[in-house]
């Protein structure tokens, strides 16, 4: 069966612990997972499973790294990745070829595989998906999550990732470019434009600025939708 969801967010952070520590007080989340495999790419990592969704936040361990550039040309604002996973990422890497849009990083481990795209081609943020195998039920494996993510799930403040949130001077055109590369209609809802995925939304609103950014995540609660919070950059707004 064929699905696209919006599985995991990634922010920055130039510290990692005290971003960490910050996100567990808030939301009432638990650590699964650091993981590995990024040290690779000069960066350490933090994961929290929100509902079947994941919350991560990286920091660069060395200069020089792509998270650390994004850190200083942004100021420390703004989201780093979006990340949907899928039953063929090899799909969506060749679809995003055949509009001009440049793969960055293509990730091969175990049962593992990710098609990472050019955050200066798809605006905003770097796109990624990715593929588990075993991975079609929600609650079954995740790679980047570890192997016993499952228990470390709390939902007694937040339930789920309900979408994202990308800013853009001409919003309308963004929402075309990701449309087109997901293969899924941006419609128009509550004056901004909307992709629907099987699980989660992505919204794109109109900014002031001059910027594509992605500045906001949208949180399902448990009760009472309290007040929106920023942290590393982005503002985490439970609905």
């Amino acid at each position: 069966m064929s699905f696209l969801r919006l599985r995991q967010v990634c922010l920055v952070a130039a510290d990692l612990e005290r971003e960490a520590a910050r996100i567990q007080s808030v939301f009432g989340l638990a650590v699964c997972h650091r993981d590995p495999n990024v040290a690779r790419y000069g960066l350490a990592n933090v994961l929290f499973p929100v509902g079947t969704s994941f919350l991560e936040i990286v920091s660069p361990t060395r200069s020089g790294t792509a998270a650390g550039r994004f850190l200083e040309r942004h100021g420390g604002k703004h989201g780093y990745m979006v990340i949907l996973d899928c039953d063929d990422p090899e799909r969506y890497r060749l679809r995003a070829e055949s509009l001009g849009v440049r793969v960055a990083n293509v990730i091969r481990h175990d049962a593992y595989f990710g098609v990472q795209l050019h955050p200066k081609d798809t605006g905003a943020a770097m796109l990624e998906f990715n593929s588990t195998a075993g991975g079609a039920d929600p609650m079954g494996p995740y790679a980047p999550a570890g192997p016993r993510w499952q228990r470390a799930i709390r939902t007694e403040r937040v339930r789920s990732i309900a979408g994202v949130e990308i800013e853009a001077p001409e919003p309308d055109r963004i929402a075309e470019r990701w449309a087109s590369i997901l293969e899924r209609p941006a419609r128009a809802v509550d004056g901004t434009r909307r992709i629907s995925l099987d699980v989660g939304t992505i919204d794109f609103l109109r900014s002031s600025g001059s910027e594509e950014a992605f500045t906001g995540v949208r949180l399902e609660a448990a009760g009472s939708a309290g007040d929106a919070v920023e942290a590393c950059g982005v503002r985490l707004r439970p609905c």
